[in-house]
Order: C-alpha cells, then structure tokens, then sequence
C-alpha cells in the first residue's frame, strides 16, 4: 500500500530531523541546469541544516553551470568512480533529483538501485519508476527546481534557504522554463521566484552567466546549425536539425555546447514541433520540443525509446543519424493533422 502525501511528507520531516547524517544528491546523466541547480539548491539546504552533503552526478556537465557561489563539493562519477562508489555507500540517505528512473543516471543505475538506505525522488517528469522510499513526483511543476523550494518549505526547512541556495534553485527554474518562456501553467512559479529574490540573489547575474558564457566554437557551431543543418517543413509545421560527430569535432564540442539549440526552430513563424539528432559514439541522441498542445513526449516515447514532458522531451536511437533524420521526416506525414491543428 502507497503510503498518502502526508504520509510521504511527514516521513521525510523526521529523516532529515534527525542528528547529523551522511547525505548523497545524485542527478540524471549530462546534468541540466535544474538537475545543477535543484541539486545545489537542496544540498545548501540540508547541509544548512547540518548533514555532510555530497553531490554525485554520472558525467561532466556544462561551463556555463559551475560559476556558482555555492562551495559544495559536486563529484563526477565517470571520473572519481571508486570514490563515489565509497561515499555512496557509506551514505545514510539518497536524493535522487530530476530523473524518473535510475537508467538515466547510466553509469550509476546499479549504485542507485543497490542502495539499501533511505531513498528520496524529488521529481517533476511524469511516468516515474517505483525505485525509492519515499517519491515526490509531481508533474505539474515547472521544474524540479521549483518542487524542491516547496518541499522544502513543506517540511518546515524554508529558513534554511540561503543565498546559495536560492541561486541554485533559481537557475533551475529559469532554465527548465527558457527565461518562462515556457512550461508554466500555474502562478505557483512567480511566487517561488519572488520568495528566491527575497534571498538576495543577482537574477542579472545569473542569467549572464548562464546564457552570456559560451565560446567562440559554440557560437560558429549554432550558426552552422541554422544555415546548413537545418531543414523546414512549413507543410507540417515542424523543423529537424541534426549534427554529426565529425562536426561536434570540427567545433571543438564541449558538454553543453547544444544546449538549446533544438529551440531555435521555435521561433519561425508557424512551425510549432522540432527536433534534433545528434550522433554520439554508440547511438543517437534525439531532442524533441513543441509549441502549444502537440505532445512530444508520447511521440518520442512512441518512436525513439524517449520521454519528458508535453512540449520538451529526449530520447534515443541505435540507428544511424542519416537514418534517425530520414526516419523523423517520414513519421511527420502521420502527424500532419494533428500538428497542423495545433493550438498555441
């Protein structure tokens, strides 16, 4: 029997009450800035309170995410394995923040399933897997980010919430929505930013640091992007980018350099579904964002093995990326009544 939301809330209270213990945030593999900044904002939170916090996530993540002021110390698990592997089990309990299911954590799936302490989700995605003690997924939020601050807040730690920490779950939320640009359906998100600024963070700052900070390569790789990887399909509303491991090469890729290219094809005039592969060594990466009603998330979990939300999902193929590209453009054709009915 599943235990009730008071339930769930009230049990998670008393474990972070209790005296100091040995506390691991782990987040979902190439770590966005919600996964970043949910994990910094929480960590600041617990370690405030007075735990030994670490935060471990599978790979590296961007530049553009480790400017923060926070001093927590973030572990890359493909790079400190086996002393992850000791932090983690000499850990007392587990957050397991903005992932649905422990194979999105890659590397570190089987860590987190043998786990044998408490664990914690703290999610927004939908469709979660039943891996942990105690699961808070609420896939009405705009980020985890923002469902983290009302946890928080829930289990009576909101004074806890430092500058730091305010930082870090700001990024998460700015970033999860484009600047709210996107994926927010409730005033619940103003307010939390609002309650974040009272804290005394430099929103300027941080979106500067965030979307100001990116190399010259980066910059040439987008306008590559736009003017000879980009194809469009006014007859189905609908765009598809794509980007080869030589190119990723030829523009000195770093993790994070495509971040938020699949967003571009948004901003011409009718287009309301995109899309962007792009080849890694063993498959193909797939990212899926919509305007209005059309759902990516069950197209992509429908046709590359992907999930997440209404309008921003991911997924992936083990065919080629000519053959992912080829296999998009021909599923457009199933789709072309209900993208051209797309409402916005």
């Amino acid at each position: 029997m599943k235990n009730t939301v008071n339930e769930i809330f009230t049990s998670l209270e008393a474990l972070v009450s209790h005296p100091k213990q040995k506390i691991v945030v782990v987040t979902h593999e190439n770590p966005d800035g919600d996964a970043i900044g949910s994990a910094i904002g929480l960590g600041e939170v617990l370690k405030n309170v007075g735990h030994d916090v670490k935060i471990i996530v599978p790979n590296d993540y961007p530049a553009f995410l480790q400017w923060f002021s926070s001093e927590l110390e973030i572990l890359i698990y493909e790079r400190k394995k086996n002393r992850c592997k000791t932090i983690l089990q000499d850990a007392q309990v587990l957050f397991c923040l903005d992932f649905n299911e422990p194979k999105r954590t890659a590397r570190m799936e089987r860590a987190i399933l043998e786990f044998s302490n408490q664990k914690v989700l703290i999610d927004h995605h939908p469709y979660p897997s039943d891996f942990c003690n105690l699961m808070i997924s609420e896939p009405g939020y705009s980020s985890t980010a923002e469902l983290v601050f009302d946890v928080v807040s829930r289990i009576n730690l909101s004074g806890y919430v430092n500058h730091d920490a305010a930082e870090g779950l700001f990024t998460g939320i700015m970033t999860d929505t484009g600047c709210f640009s996107h994926n927010i359906s409730r005033p619940n998100t103003f307010q939390v930013v609002a309650k974040l600024m009272e804290a005394g963070i430099d929103s300027e700052k941080i979106h500067a640091a965030v979307y100001h900070n990116f190399s010259a390569q980066r910059m040439q790789l987008l306008g590559h992007c736009l003017a000879e990887k980009m194809q469009v399909f006014p007859e189905y509303r609908a765009a598809v980018i794509w980007l080869s491991q030589k190119e990723l090469q030829e523009y000195k890729f770093q993790p994070g350099d495509t971040e938020g290219f699949v967003n571009y094809p948004l901003s011409i005039n009718n287009i309301v579904f995109s899309a962007l592969f792009i080849e890694k060594k063993d498959y193909v990466k797939a990212s899926f964002r919509s305007k209005g009603s059309f759902p990516v998330n069950e197209f992509s979990r429908e046709h590359f093995s992907g999930g997440g939300h209404r309008n921003a999902a991911g997924g992936e193929t083990k065919i080629s990326l000519d053959e992912s590209v080829e296999k998009f453009k021909q599923l457009l054709s199933d789709y072309k009544h209900q993208l051209l009915e797309t409402t916005i």
